[in-house]
């Protein structure tokens, strides 16, 4: 394999890596605020349905990263096919995710609604890190 080739597999590893660190983050901030809106749902008051709405407000920021971040690992892994067409199967995983980083903000009032995001991204993080591991599989 040419340095090149190696260079471009390297870059789309990090670019899944960085969408990755914001995906958990994102997912981590959703757990919260699902716990969160369980109080709620079941009788908390002010400082209940402030500490959810700021969880969730953390959350949209790192998913607001995580969709820039998915934006340059997709161009990245483009670079990667470019050079040399892979055995990397994507599935529908772009659609997902043009689905799901467009249509992301939502009104998140009702709890069902935080068990849904965290499903979405707790998706994405399974579909970016299967697509992580064949990168890495193609430089062993």
């Amino acid at each position: 394999m040419d340095e090149e080739r190696i260079r471009e597999i390297q870059e789309a590893i990090r670019a899944a890596e960085n969408a990755l660190v914001s995906l958990y983050s994102a997912r981590d901030y959703l757990n919260s605020a699902s716990t969160w809106g369980w109080f709620d749902v079941l009788g908390g008051g002010f400082i209940t349905t402030f500490v959810k709405r700021s969880k969730l407000r953390s959350a949209m920021e790192c998913i607001e990263q995580a969709r820039h971040a998915v934006a340059v690992f997709r161009r990245e892994l483009a670079d990667v096919d470019n050079a040399m067409p892979l055995a990397i199967n994507e599935g529908d995983f772009w659609e997902f995710a043009d689905y799901f980083f467009d249509g992301f903000f939502v009104d998140f009032m009702v709890q069902e609604q935080i068990l849904h995001a965290r499903t979405q991204v707790q998706d994405a993080i399974s579909r970016i890190t299967e697509l992580r591991e064949q990168l890495v599989n193609l430089l062993v």
